[in-house]
């Protein structure tokens, strides 16, 4: 089986059509190259988005309300479960994904303005639920600080999920939510394998980067945890106890696991990563997966799709039971954080 190479520093050398496309465009090997595609520089375009706060109602999630200030992520996870969302942008899940950005340049100005409307409820907004906000484009664009500046005017509660060590860049900003217990952020830790991280997750910050960004994050009083996510049968899982041992030794004080998830173009993409990097172990990897999400490779339905099901997903779930209680990475009392303080400049803080 012939599988090409990505291009230097990309998570994937395929652009599959997208579900929504009326043609498709099939690239044929002449046979003329065989060495790794040039490099493929990353494009960002702007979009007057029209809402910025997304809400949900999935009992998967510990938040009902999101902030994305960008679509597609720089840092190329193969396994990205955001991937699909980008053919709703007439562009593929594949490389696409991660080369041609899209930033909400409105997304500040949107964001004090639902925080502004009269019947606004708070409740914790969640930064990187679906790509991630401290992406390297995020250096230029600086929407995910500009935001932070909103809530913290508003007093606003915030979650973050990254896998960014430029969330060091907001300490400022960070700090003071911190004071007044609203904020607490999640760092994405999925090896300790700095060739694995390379080419399963190219351009997201090393693994040392990240232990640092957890240490340096509890030393400044954030609440912080780290999230394993995802594990992949035979690919990360082994590591999943190490994993929570040296975020702990960083400062983490929760943790938290999801088992892999393949949805739409995902899945194939996935596949085609495994036979380019892991050709005598993907059958065995697809066969755990398939075990774990009722003989298919994905499996949305809630309650199950963030956990898997069967005797694989089982015993990763009870080793990691075992390792937090092991680690004392429980401590969630810290991510309890206060809705009583919002209230928008110059306004009048609820008396009770």
């Amino acid at each position: 089986m012939s599988v090409s190479l990505p291009p230097r520093g990309r998570g994937t050398a395929s652009n599959p059509h997208n579900r929504f496309a009326p043609t498709r465009i099939i690239a044929t090997d002449d046979g003329w190259f065989d060495e790794v595609p040039p490099s493929r520089a990353t494009e960002v375009r702007a979009e007057t988005a029209k809402t910025i706060i997304t809400r949900n109602q999935s009992p998967d999630l510990p938040f009902d309300r999101s902030i994305n200030p960008y679509r597609g992520c720089e840092h190329g996870c193969i396994y990205c479960y955001a991937r699909p969302s980008h053919a709703y942008w007439d562009m593929s899940p594949g490389i696409d994904f991660e080369t041609k950005l899209i930033a909400k340049t409105n997304a500040v100005a949107l964001l004090e303005q639902q925080l502004s409307k009269p019947g606004y409820v708070c409740a914790p907004i969640n930064l990187g639920s679906n790509t991630d906000p401290y992406q390297p484009i995020e250096r230029q664009q600086q929407l995910t600080r500009n935001s932070l500046k909103v809530l913290l005017d508003y007093r606003h509660p915030v979650t973050i999920v990254t896998k960014g060590s430029l969330i060091l860049r907001d300490l400022d900003l960070l700090s003071q939510l911190a004071e007044q217990r609203l904020v607490a952020v999640m760092i994405s830790l999925t090896t300790l394998d700095d060739e694995l991280k390379r080419i399963m997750e190219p351009r997201a910050a090393a693994p040392a980067a990240r232990l640092r960004a957890i240490r340096v994050l509890r030393d400044k009083r954030i609440p912080v945890g780290v999230l394993c996510a995802p594990m992949i049968p035979m690919i990360n899982d082994s590591e999943l106890e190490h994993l929570l041992a040296e975020a702990k030794n960083a400062g983490a004080q929760s943790a938290a696991y999801m088992f892999l998830r393949l949805p739409r173009e995902v899945a194939p993409l996935f596949e085609e990563w495994l036979q380019a990097h892991y050709p005598q172990r993907a059958e065995h990897v697809l066969s755990l997966i398939r075990q774990s999400r009722g003989g298919e490779l994905y499996d949305s339905r809630f309650g199950s799709r963030m956990r898997g099901e069967g005797a694989f997903a089982q015993l990763l779930a009870q080793r990691f039971t075992v390792a937090l209680k092991r680690l004392g990475l429980n401590r969630r009392e810290s991510f309890n954080l206060d809705c009583s303080r919002f209230c928008p400049p110059g306004g009048q803080l609820a008396l009770l």
